[in-house]
């Protein structure tokens, strides 16, 4: 039996998101906790150009990067796809994960912790992209449309863990201007296997809560 491993920091989404594919593929793997302060050095030697988690190591080998983490999986093991199978879904998949994580987190994580003026620019923007992910989930369960996604668990910042990140701080997805994603953050963190799978909320609260 292959040997795979798992280094990550517990809260991270994006490691989160790497041990939910690996379940979905029904495939065991050891998990290893590191500590953000004192990087490991088996971290430091897997990934030595980032030096950040996930990581995943099968068969003494490292592969770095979520989605390319995520895709390799895919590739490895059989089981439920992570990545749709049609070239031209699978490609658009690519590209809503991309903007997420290029263009959504980054403006959102900027709306909640700069001050002033440029606090309001970058809220602004986080806006304007909460209005394209309204857009492109309206009529739908999911983004991937009656089942979970490849871009659903790539959205799960926005889902789970920016209500605790902005909690205190400010409010930027409301019921009421965006339904639509609001509907969708309930659908997904009640998923059964999205709960049993996200950090306990009431582990969460204290690493994120304003002091």
């Amino acid at each position: 039996m292959s040997k795979v491993k798992v280094l990550g920091f517990w809260y991270s989404p994006f490691v989160a998101r790497v041990k939910m594919a690996l379940k979905m593929k029904g495939v065991e793997f050891e998990y290893v906790e590191e500590n953000i302060r004192a990087k490991s050095e088996l971290l430091l030697e897997s990934n030595p150009i980032h030096k950040k988690v996930p990581v995943l190591i099968h068969d003494g080998k490292a592969i770095v990067e979520t989605m390319i983490i995520l895709e390799y999986i895919d590739q490895t093991w059989e089981g439920p796809p992570i990545l749709p199978r049609d070239p031209y879904h699978r490609a658009m998949a690519r590209f809503w994960v991309n903007f997420i994580d290029e263009k959504c987190l980054n403006t959102m994580l900027k709306a909640c912790w700069r001050t002033g003026e440029e606090q309001e620019k970058w809220k602004e923007e986080a806006i304007l992209n909460f209005q394209i992910l309204e857009n492109e989930i309206k009529g739908k369960k999911y983004f991937g449309g009656d089942e979970i996604s490849v871009v659903d668990h790539a959205a799960n910042f926005i889902a789970y863990w920016f209500p605790l990140i902005s909690w205190g701080r400010m409010e930027l997805v409301t019921e009421d201007q965006f339904p639509n994603l609001w509907r969708w953050s309930s659908h997904y963190c009640n998923h059964p296997f999205v709960k049993d799978n996200l950090p306990p909320m009431d582990v969460m609260i204290p690493k994120f809560k304003p002091a």
